[in-house]
Formats: structure tokens, sequence, C-alpha cells
């Protein structure tokens, strides 16, 4: 759980804060815990939720694409990702130094196993910004792995 928040928040301070927050919240309302899912996946969601209300509290960078003027992303070559054999703490630094946004939707998409759907309405935006910050994500990501190589 720790390492869940810490994904998203990239503040070892503040994940500790949530997941605190996260089991006192979990103990006052384990009358609202109906067996509908196993309890471990029951507290992540809070884990996650309290995450992302931090982040929103520190004004997220997420704009929500159909409210803007910006048309379609024209399509860049995509990179051969399967020839880059990189080191895990590489990768690691480089999701740390990605705005809030894009962290958030990466770490949600990758390593939590949400679908783009589910990440829209945890993040309450549409579908198509999921989509856009995922895309926009990992081209930073890339980005930065090459910087640092």
């Amino acid at each position: 759980m720790y390492n869940t928040s810490l994904r998203i928040v990239n503040h070892t301070g503040d994940a500790e804060d949530v997941l605190q927050e996260a089991f006192t919240d979990a103990f006052r309302s384990l009358e609202d815990f109906h067996y509908k899912s196993t309890f471990g996946a029951w507290l992540k969601r809070i884990v996650i939720n309290k995450s992302i209300n931090l982040l929103r509290k520190r004004r997220m960078d997420l704009v929500d694409i159909e409210k803007t003027n910006i048309g379609h992303l024209p399509d860049d070559e995509e990179a051969d990702e399967e020839e880059k054999a990189l080191k895990v703490e590489e990768i690691r630094r480089a999701v740390a130094l990605l705005p809030n946004g894009y962290r958030t939707v990466l770490t949600l998409y990758l390593f939590e196993g949400y679908d783009q759907e589910e990440i829209a309405e945890i993040l309450q935006v549409s579908h198509a910004t999921v989509r856009t910050q995922y895309m926009r994500a990992k081209q930073k990501l890339l980005q930065l792995i090459k910087q640092a190589a």
C-alpha cells in the first residue's frame, strides 16, 4: 500500500501520511466493507483515492482535452521499446521525474493494473484525457530515460 501511494504522490512523507489516513479511515469504515471484493483491494482503493486527493490539493496537472482547443496530436514514430533493456532503477527514477498527472495515470495503468476507463472514473476526467495523458507520459518517460543514458 505504501509503494502504491509513493508511486502516485512521489514523496515519502506524503505517502506515509496517506497510508496512515487510509488505515484510519478503513478501520472507521469497517461496517461499510461488504465483502464484494477482498479487504486488500478495498484498502488499496482507499489508498489510491487518498493519494489522488492529495495531488488534487496540490493542483494536479490534468487538463480535460475535450474542454480545450487542442487538436489531434501527430503520430510520432514509435520508439522500439522492446530493444531497450533498461534497469529498473533507471525507470523508477524517470517515473519519479514525471509531472504529477502523467505519473498518476502511468502508475495506475502500468503498475496497478487499472484500465483507462477505471482511471478516468477515479480521476474524474474523460477517457480521452486519460488516453492522452498516458500517451504523453510514455513519451516523456522515454525522453527522460534517453537523457539519462
